[in-house]
């Protein structure tokens, strides 16, 4: 489990409601039995979140950071209550400043 998850108020994460634990792409196997899955993506086409197409919900989003590292945040409210209730949280002001705001 990650050692902390990031909530953000950027205008998708905040629709989303998500918590996001943060891996580099190479670290990390999505494995899935039914793997029917929508993507989406804006602007510049840095990220690029991914939402399954049986229950709805976005399970990760991909990006690719300024220097090239690929990273991978999976949403951590797929996962249950009782395994993330120990897990703190961080801030992210997304909608404003870039910045964490803990």
């Amino acid at each position: 489990m990650p050692e902390s998850v990031t909530t953000c108020n950027c205008s998708i994460c905040y629709s989303l409601g998500a918590l996001w634990a943060y891996y580099d792409l190479t670290d990390i196997e999505i494995k899935n039995s039914n793997p029917a899955d929508s993507i989406y993506e804006w602007g510049e086409k840095t990220m690029t979140f991914h939402r399954c197409d049986n229950c709805g919900c976005t399970t990760h989003y991909t990006s690719t950071e300024d220097d090239g590292k690929q990273l991978i945040a999976i949403n951590t409210r797929m996962v249950s209550r009782e395994i993330m209730d120990s897990i703190p949280v961080q801030y992210f002001d997304g909608a404003v400043s870039w910045k964490y705001v803990n």
